[in-house]
């Protein structure tokens, strides 16, 4: 099996490299490493299984390959507003190339979509019918708009092609091989907590997020790709919801840092409410979190304190 990973440097797509690696797959890594980094995947660049390609997703591809799972993207506001046109480019421009590359290869294609597409949410928990709520003119658009337009090229290649594709949307995530700057908030919290600085909590600490560890993350991801006659889209995370200050409370203790928590306002469009509803993921790929927050709280601050 051949498979492609865009945007395979990264977080979730290094851990889905060395996943997809031990279950004896063929790998083909593309990354342009905008945020991807080589660190990642130095173990891998001499493994048999394994080839790198350096290459921007917005370009042309081709390449022979069985399946194609689409990372490409980066995923936090620090990096997809730093360059919101690139942003764009990567989910619309990307995604076209990929699923011409999956209809001319007759390859499935995953596309690793979103639960920003659901906005700032009115419907809690969010189940996968719910059609969002978004700014689109907004600083976040980028990201949110595109993966959203992502998801109709998906659907529409389907229709129109009979293109055998899988759409996942994917909640809060974390663990190791995280960036240290990246800005999302549980590297951030554990970054600060670990330096003894201030530990940034941004509007009240009362916006509520689950948070699944990486591990977790891509056992469903590779049970979609594998599920036949399942399209998706479907919701990938874990359910337990906690504020942000419940999360930040959880860092000072496992840490034992000397930290003090500092509040900021509240970023244009953040979410107040965030929480995946897996119903379907349970019953259509018998899938759910298997570790515990404080369980993969562990584990990455242990990755992280090893980094200093």
């Amino acid at each position: 099996m051949r498979v492609l990973v865009t945007g395979g440097a990264g977080f979730l797509g290094s851990h889905l490299c060395d996943r997809l690696i031990a279950l004896g797959c063929q790998v083909i890594c593309l990354d342009n490493f905008f945020t991807g980094s080589r660190d990642n995947i130095n173990h891998l660049i001499d493994h048999d299984h394994f080839e790198l390609l350096h290459q921007d997703v917005a370009d042309p591809i081709s390449i022979e390959c069985d399946q194609i799972y689409n990372l490409a993207c980066p995923a936090s506001p620090v990096h997809y507003q730093s360059d919101p046109l690139r942003t764009i480019r990567t989910n619309v421009f990307g995604i076209a190339n990929l699923l011409e590359l999956a209809r001319e290869s007759g390859a499935r294609i995953l596309q690793a979509s979103t639960s920003e597409v659901y906005g700032d949410p009115q419907q809690h928990p969010q189940r996968e019918t719910y059609w969002g709520n978004v700014n689109c003119v907004g600083l976040r658009s980028c990201y949110d708009e595109g993966k959203r337009i992502a998801e109709t090229f998906m659907v529409d290649y389907g229709r129109q092609h009979r293109t055998e594709i899988r759409i996942a949307r994917i909640f809060n995530t974390y663990g190791e091989k995280m960036g240290i700057r990246d800005g999302r908030v549980v590297s951030s919290l554990i970054v600060q907590a670990l330096r003894n600085r201030d530990m940034t909590v941004y509007g009240d600490g009362t916006q509520t997020r689950s948070f699944c560890f990486v591990d977790d993350l891509i056992d469903g991801l590779i049970l979609l790709m594998q599920a036949e006659g399942f399209t998706g889209p479907i919701n990938l995370g874990n359910p337990q919801e906690l504020t942000i200050n419940d999360l930040a409370a959880r860092i000072i203790a496992l840490t034992g840092t000397q930290s003090t928590i500092v509040y900021h306002p509240l970023p244009s469009d953040d979410p107040r409410q965030r929480r995946a509803d897996i119903s379907k993921a349970k019953s259509q790929l018998g899938w759910e979190p298997r570790i515990a927050l404080d369980e993969g709280l562990k584990r990455t601050i242990k990755y992280f304190s090893d980094k200093f």
